[in-house]
């Protein structure tokens, strides 16, 4: 007894073959008809997950980056992390057809490996393509750190290859081995052509001189961006509010490559009518590769934490991470405390629920009394700290050229059938820092207007608006914001506002990996524990609201509804799920400091 007759690493598209035949019956007097099967898995999903989970081999499958893509093998199984930028609607494609006796599918393909005939029994079914790149702003520290060896364990040697192809030829079907002419002049061919289905792939023969090194890969996939991969992504019997827009995933999957469908328009004249021409024009397989998804899963920033130790959330262990991070912020922000306390806060910010259009849990952040000279500094500083920190960070240079001519919002463009990507479109958990001191004084243009009141409303609300041109539609954002200003921001007015009084030019700190490492656990871990209010704790924070709105008229409930989150950011700081005295009085001494400081 050998091993399964597939390899679900280099050959995947020879175990779903297998697992759609043994689903059907083929070869048995009572087969299933494949119609059965649309929008449902056959048994393949559940070999993969079996492959990949149980039995541990999820680290042995590349991801798909520039890098890798200069050797990794079309119809190999790859990964994909990314954000899904634009959903371009369903693909109908012919998912299952009948071979002479013999039922095969073209699922998780892009073509036909082998040639249709003429025989009407076929099944036509949906798979959904999204349009995905890699995550806006998405720190260095992230990427996987080891690149796998492209002549090692992961893929066979040639030799192995050969041999593999050799036995697939044995056990192959006499149907299976068909000249290129005959694929290309069949009636299934051009039926599936004029209707704008995918066209078969050239013979098995060309198929694996096409695999049969990593040169050739190189020379499949060399218009791909070298530094910003984005992919096209086919998803298969998933529902669909399973996947949303601004989403980070990582896909797992087919990686597929043919060569009719990597032509310019203008060349190919039987590709003027088809699906390509109207969608899929601009993303050519060379230019854009294609991922036939098997399994996807949606991320979380503990996902990107790379090495990073998984410790319980002990109130004793948070409590010194949060020391030593505490120390790092109070020494990138020149021993200013108070500004270390508040940039702590906002760091462990994030929207816990939305009441009408009342964003819950966002804690946004303007430094103020800053300049060009001293954000050359400290701006600088805090980029890089916050880079070092978390998984998704951005910067926009706030000047007035800026504001009228930056495209912030995404845009629909009807004739290219695509979302224009906008710098708002962020995924979340992203941070922003807006960087106001570089503002002078002049006119907005109706773009630079439109452009302040889509950061108003993303600081405010948590919304930004996508443009369709005809109307527009408000998406949900959970993005932190962080404004450096010489006076209190208008154009981005916070939450709340510090004045920043450094006392320390000085900087020479360099925290180690491991303090790196277990800071970003930190932030990542406790913005999301659950928290309460007791009821005792409850009638001391009432009263004290209250002597508060007695004591200064001007208190309204924003400003209450601040405290409280800064309430439950500083128990979840100490890794605390309840509110305690202790830590409600922390909350009001940071607030009398800062509002002595704004007097």
């Amino acid at each position: 007894m050998g091993g399964p007759p597939y390899d679900c690493m280099a050959n995947p598209l020879g175990a779903v073959r297998l697992t759609f035949e043994k689903a059907i019956g083929s070869g048995s007097e009572t087969q299933t008809h494949p119609s059965a099967f649309d929008g449902k898995d056959w048994g393949a999903l559940d070999l993969f997950r079996h492959f990949l989970f149980q039995e541990s081999e999820l680290s042995q499958v590349p991801f798909l980056n520039p890098k890798t893509m200069r050797w990794v093998q079309p119809n190999s199984l790859v990964r994909y992390r990314g954000m899904i930028q634009d959903m371009l609607g369903n693909e109908f494609y012919v998912g299952a057809y009948k071979d002479g006796n013999l039922w095969r599918t073209n699922k998780f393909m892009d073509v036909s490996q082998y040639p249709m005939g003429s025989s009407p029994d076929m099944c036509v079914w949906e798979r959904r393509l999204l349009y995905c790149v890699p995550v806006p702003g998405q720190s260095s520290w992230t990427e996987p750190s080891c690149e796998m060896d492209p002549n090692g364990g992961m893929y066979w040697s040639s030799q192995n290859r050969e041999k593999r192809r050799r036995i697939d030829d044995e056990d192959a079907d006499p149907m299976d081995l068909v000249s290129d002419d005959e694929i290309k002049s069949s009636p299934i061919t051009k039926k599936m052509r004029e209707d704008g289905f995918p066209s078969p792939s050239p013979s098995p023969e060309s198929r694996d001189s096409k695999t049969a090194s990593s040169s050739s890969s190189m020379s499949t996939f060399q218009y791909v961006d070298k530094d910003n991969l984005h992919c096209l992504v086919k998803i298969y019997d998933s529902p669909e509010s399973e996947l949303k827009l601004n989403d980070v995933f990582e896909f797992i999957g087919v990686l597929t490559f043919d060569s009719e469908l990597a032509v310019v328009k203008d060349d190919n004249d039987e590709l003027s009518n088809s699906f390509y021409d109207d969608d899929l024009v601009h993303l050519l397989p060379n230019k854009v590769p294609r991922l036939h998804c098997l399994i996807h899963r949606k991320l979380a920033v503990h996902d990107f934490l790379q090495g990073s130790p998984i410790m319980e959330t002990k109130p004793h262990l948070v409590k010194e991470i949060r020391e030593a991070l505490f120390r790092h912020l109070t020494a990138v922000l020149g021993n200013d405390g108070v500004a270390a306390h508040f940039m702590l806060l906002h760091l462990l910010s994030k929207v816990h629920a939305r009441v009408d259009d009342v964003a819950v849990g966002k804690l946004s952040l303007n430094l103020i009394g800053l300049s060009k000279e001293s954000v050359s500094v400290f701006g600088v500083r805090l980029s890089q700290a916050c880079k070092n920190l978390l998984p998704f960070t951005h910067c926009i240079p706030l000047t007035l050229e800026y504001l009228n001519t930056a495209s912030l919002a995404p845009k629909k463009d009807y004739q290219a059938n695509r979302l224009i990507p906008g710098v708002l479109q962020l995924p979340e958990g992203s941070h922003l820092m807006v960087d106001e001191t570089q503002l002078e004084s002049g006119s907005l243009s109706a773009i630079g207007i439109e452009n302040t009141k889509l950061l108003k409303n993303l600081l405010e609300f948590q919304k930004v608006e996508y443009d369709f041109q005809y109307y527009k539609m408000e998406m949900a954002a959970d993005v932190q914001l962080l404004i450096f200003s010489d006076g209190k921001s208008n154009i981005v007015p916070a939450d709340v506002v510090v004045p920043f009084q450094p006392s320390s030019l000085e900087f020479s700190e360099t925290p180690a990996a491991e303090a790196l490492e277990a800071w970003r656990w930190y932030l990542a871990t406790v913005r999301s524990l659950p928290h309460s209010i007791g009821s005792e704790m409850q009638k001391v924070v009432e009263d004290d609201l209250v002597a508060a709105r007695q004591a200064d008229r001007s208190l309204g409930s924003q400003d209450f509804s601040r405290w409280l989150t800064m309430a439950r950011l500083v128990s979840s700081s100490f890794g605390e799920s309840c509110l305690s005295l202790e830590h409600w009085q922390m909350v009001k001494e940071l607030e009398r400091l800062r509002r002595e400081r704004l007097k």
